[in-house]
């Protein structure tokens, strides 16, 4: 059994789109929800799933063995950030090599970097006059959104779409694609012989 840990600082959906997709799984689990804001709703997602949540501070982030010792303790493998706006620490990357990804709301390099999340890529594009948009998936390193990219999907950008518009069509690439990424990520080392749950 490969147990998953999702990081997520705000509302969740992507969260819950990766928890119901592993649902009812004999070989992966989503084990734990990690948030930095106590008041996010990823919490009443979670309660909703029966996965269990907890609330670490961004000090408790930066300096890392607190997140660290959470994800021992729930025997973590692999950690999705789905929605997550802190930048992970040495300590996790160290403890998680390869084994830590995110999602960003572009096709990077593009629109990427610190302080670049949600509504704000979705601006930045639609500004810019881009024909097209998308989403990104990648590992995590010690750069916000520098890390190896897995996987890019892409959506058309049509004369007079708002930044509402984008997310929508980006949010709808989230939810079709990320999860099936991690599975094919998680099947991937197991075919080669480097199970994460050793």
């Amino acid at each position: 059994m490969v147990r998953l840990a999702l990081f997520a600082s705000g509302s969740g959906s992507n969260a819950e789109n990766i928890a119901r997709y592993f649902h009812n799984r004999e070989d992966v689990a989503v084990s734990l929800i990690v948030s930095n804001k106590a008041d996010a709703y990823v919490h009443n997602r979670a309660s909703c799933l029966g996965i269990p949540s907890h609330t670490l501070s961004r000090e408790a982030f930066v300096e890392g063995k607190e997140a660290l010792d959470l994800l021992r303790r729930y025997r973590i493998d692999f950690v999705v950030l789905a929605g997550f706006l802190l930048k992970v620490p040495q300590s996790l990357l160290d403890a998680y090599p390869r084994r830590m990804v995110n999602i960003h709301p572009a096709l990077l390099p593009r629109y990427g970097g610190k302080g670049m999340y949600g509504d704000r890529v979705h601006r930045a594009v639609v500004e810019a006059g881009e024909k097209e948009s998308g989403i990104t998936i990648h590992y995590i390193n010690e750069h916000y959104d520098e890390g190896d990219i897995i996987f890019q999907a892409r959506c058309p950008l049509l004369p007079g779409d708002t930044p509402e518009d984008l997310a929508a069509k980006v949010h709808a690439l989230e939810y079709a694609y990320y999860p099936e990424v991690i599975d094919s990520i998680l099947k991937k080392s197991k075919e080669e012989n480097q199970p994460f749950d050793k």
